[in-house]
């Protein structure tokens, strides 16, 4: 594996952690939730700098249906990052707690719940356009996979995917998604790591 393609991979490791992190806000705090959105800007920002080179050849080139498709999640993430970070910010009580402006709380809310939980769903598909990528690199690691090997893999990630499904349903994310829903809901009750699995099935 090349170097630049290693930075890429941890870049969107890493950025994957951050969204998990994020969408679980309310387990851990505002003023965590606060700087975990810092930190997810910078690294959406280097991680667009990796990627300038694709990023130079959008206007070039014959499109493919899964070129277009993969172009139009590309700008749809941008513009859901940026609604959600510009919005975070006119919220924030702790890191940008110099930027007060009176009277667009409700307006910023209902913009950052859209575009979070918009950017989750959009960059889960981002990352299963990429997933064969990712396959390539296990095959590479790893010699002479038997076809049981091959078929154990297809039925873990199909076991994932139905419990997705049932995890999108079960935590409400369509009502977040189309403000259905003005606040997300919480159980406090329930550990952090039992969230996270629920959140990281429905990426899956």
């Amino acid at each position: 594996m090349s170097k630049p393609l290693k930075y890429k991979l941890r870049i969107d490791i890493l950025m994957t952690v951050f969204l998990l992190l994020l969408m679980s806000y309310g387990l851990f705090g505002e003023e965590y939730h606060e700087w975990i959105g810092v930190g997810m800007f910078l690294l959406f920002v280097l991680h667009h700098i990796l990627n300038r080179k694709w990023i130079s050849n959008i206007g070039k080139g014959k499109y493919t249906a899964f070129r277009i498709l993969q172009t139009i999640l590309v700008i749809a993430i941008l513009l859901t990052m940026l609604g959600a970070m510009v919005s975070g910010i006119l919220l924030s009580r702790y890191v940008f707690s110099f930027i007060h402006i009176h009277g667009i709380a409700i307006v910023a809310r209902n913009i950052h719940m859209f575009c979070t939980y918009w950017s989750f769903i959009l960059m889960s598909l981002h990352l299963g356009l990429h997933w064969s990528i990712m396959l390539g690199i296990v095959r590479k690691k790893i010699d002479n996979l038997t076809p049981i090997y091959i078929w154990s893999i297809r039925v873990i990630g199909l076991v994932i995917a139905i419990y997705g499904g049932f995890a999108f349903i079960k935590r409400g994310i369509a009502d977040y998604m189309f403000l259905q829903v003005h606040f997300a809901f919480f159980d406090y009750q329930e550990s952090l790591f039992v969230f996270l699995i629920y959140y990281l099935a429905v990426m899956g």
